[in-house]
């Protein structure tokens, strides 16, 4: 049986935040992915957050084992998770604890009052049980017996043992929030349906339990009223909820199909990188060849291999992988072959955080590798444009024969957003230097006179035979070159090449105002974050703010000296301790830059955001 929608009249909101919390083995983040997909099938606008622990599984009920969904949907516009919460579930005393600071007071918590035993809340360590010592008076609670309802509603479904039916309680609490925001359970029946079609009795299970959790909601006194939150206005055409790392690996498939090549993937799985992986696997029959080799070194130099033989060649990782291709990079660079790198930033050094988001690895993408190793560094900034920039990066490789390293990061790569799903022919033209017959007097390092990108000769063409390798070549015939004047002329002239891609790519364009007394800078997935805050400050009266996001690095935008000139003070926000703001200090000498830097594992927040341009503003 599928719940019905109240029929009595809901409170109407523009825009509500959400977060699931709980252990890593409650299913929150399928539980908050429901809830995100209904609402965008609804017509929504998303913007989502999944904060998961770095184990697998860490322990039951400790503080850091807490996994959290946060999801921002609204009528208008929406760029951000968000920053207070109007309503956290949270299932168990640890997940209360770690994100009760994000509840706005007088809004609504429900919790899974089964799961404050004694041993939990000495797990969350409270010296007191927090649902009876008054310490969430300034909150409406909602205490549910989560745990035991959910086992009640199951106790007549047969071929369930207890830890499933325990495991199922996330889909109560997924009910009640339907309930809550006037959403219907169908799309999430429909989602049971397929994915356990060969196992019906969780077809009924979950059924059962999200039903149970709706209804619950809708006799409760504690939640007197339902909300609405009308579809939002968007330009016509077809949408869908799309995850970064999926738009990214579905931009190297439009690339692929436009350019005639076929599509190699050369990865070794790392976090957060490794859906790209699991998502190009499933398109082999559109020609995708995907190898997961033994390390990252067996990756990227498989990629180079399927480069040389003519394929559209990418390899994916994050940044303790990144260090480890840097050598095989080089390479790539000195052979000229078209090559795409997708680096999914996550927190360092070393291990470091592997499942929070930064932005330091910009340095290392530009300056990385031994010698003189300049290559083309561009930026995706939300989770839908991973699509384009994945297809910008492969067109890039292609048309400039010379590599291409793409930064995304855990926030997009995780994240998910609507995306206007988009026809093929939509999307430019990709050419490629590719030659397919003998010519005479070819030589292997011929150049493209505008580009400097040289031929692409596919090996086993009779006549295109030549050499390639790590060794300086002699910059006609390619055949190694050990003359002091022809080496100067080849690092000169790698590094012209990629400073004319700045003849293909678009100029900066700012938001909001092109002069002024401030100028916010960001670059990659902070746009957001940053464009939701000066939007909301030029909105209150201060016009003379700007904003301006960079999404190609290297090289930059041609008029970025022009823009730059235009305002009398320049901020530069970044997840990272200022690389950025170095590399615009090492470019425009005599313009100073201010820095706003977090380095936490977390996106900027919308309120910080506007305090510290409030302050550079005065």
């Amino acid at each position: 049986m599928i719940a019905q929608a109240k029929k009595t009249q809901a409170e109407a909101l523009e825009a509500v935040v959400i977060r699931f919390v709980g252990d890593s083995g409650d299913g929150m983040q399928l539980t908050g992915t429901q809830f995100s997909d209904t609402s965008a099938m609804f017509g929504n606008d998303v913007a989502t957050f999944p904060n998961y622990p770095s184990e697998i599984r860490a322990p039951q009920g400790s503080l850091y084992g807490v996994s959290g969904f946060q999801v921002h949907i609204g009528s208008v516009e929406i760029s951000t998770p968000g920053d207070n919460v109007d309503l956290l579930v949270a299932m168990n005393p640890a997940g209360l604890k770690t994100n009760l600071y994000a509840v706005k007071p007088g809004h609504t918590i429900i919790v899974d009052t089964d799961s404050f035993t004694k041993k939990n809340l000495e797990k969350a360590q409270y010296d007191s049980n927090p649902l009876e010592d008054g310490s969430l008076e300034n909150y409406r609670v909602v205490q549910v017996q989560m745990t035991s309802l959910t086992k009640e509603a199951l106790k007549e479904v047969e071929g369930l043992d207890n830890k499933s039916i325990t495991r199922s309680k996330n889909m109560f609490a997924l009910g009640m929030v339907y309930w809550l925001y006037n959403r219907s359970p169908e799309h999430t029946i429909d989602f049971f349906n397929k994915k356990f079609k060969n196992k019906p009795e969780l077809i009924e299970a979950n059924t059962k339990v999200l039903n149970s959790g709706y209804f619950y909601a809708e006799t409760i006194e504690l939640i007197p009223n339902s909300y609405s939150i009308s579809p939002a206005k968007m330009a016509g055409g077809q949408y869908r909820i799309i995850m970064g790392n999926t738009a990214t690996a579905w931009g190297f498939l439009a690339a692929a199909e436009k350019s005639g090549l076929e599509l190699f993937l050369g990865s070794y799985p790392i976090t957060p990188a490794t859906d790209i992986l699991h998502e190009l696997v499933k398109h082999k029959h559109f020609g995708v060849k995907a190898f997961q080799a033994e390390d990252e070194i067996a990756g990227i130099t498989s990629a180079i291999g399927a480069s040389f033989a003519g394929d559209l060649a990418i390899t994916t990782t994050s940044g303790p992988g990144l260090a480890l291709k840097g050598e095989a990079l080089g390479l790539a660079m000195m052979v000229e072959l078209p090559l795409v790198v997708v680096n999914v930033q996550r927190g360092g050094p070393s291990t470091g955080l592997p499942t929070k988001t930064e932005q330091s690895d910009l340095l290392q993408a530009l300056y990385g590798r031994n010698g003189e190793s300049p290559v083309i560094v561009i930026a995706a900034s939300t989770p839908a444009n991973c699509f384009n920039y994945a297809y910008q990066a492969a067109k890039l490789a292609l048309e400039h024969m010379t590599p291409v390293i793409l930064l995304t990061d855990g926030y997009i790569a995780n994240g998910s957003a609507p995306w206007k799903i988009k026809s093929i022919d939509e999307m430019p033209d990709i050419r490629n230097h590719k030659i397919r017959e003998a010519r005479e007097n070819w030589h292997p390092y011929d150049r493209d006179p505008e580009t400097l990108a040289r031929n692409w000769a596919i090996p086993g063409t009779p006549g295109l035979e030549h050499r390639v390798g790590g060794l300086e070549k002699d910059r006609v015939t390619g055949n190694v070159s050990y003359v002091p004047e022809n080496h100067e002329i080849m690092t000169i002239t790698r590094a012209e090449k990629v400073k004319r891609v700045e003849n293909y790519i678009p100029s900066i364009v700012p938001e909001f105002t092109d002069s002024g007394d401030l100028l916010v800078i960001g670059w990659g997935g902070t746009y957001g974050a940053l464009h939701t805050a000066v939007k909301q400050l030029y909105e209150e009266g201060h016009t003379n703010i700007g904003y301006a996001h960079f999404n190609y690095i290297n090289p930059l935008p041609k008029n970025t000296g022009d823009l730059l000139k235009r305002f009398k003070k320049i901020v530069v926000c970044e997840l990272n301790n200022g690389q950025f703001a170095s590399v615009l200090r090492m470019n425009f000498n005599g313009i100073e830059f201010h820095q706003f830097n977090k380095i936490q594992g977390l996106p900027f927040s919308n309120s910080e955001l506007i305090e510290k341009f409030k302050k550079s503003l005065s």
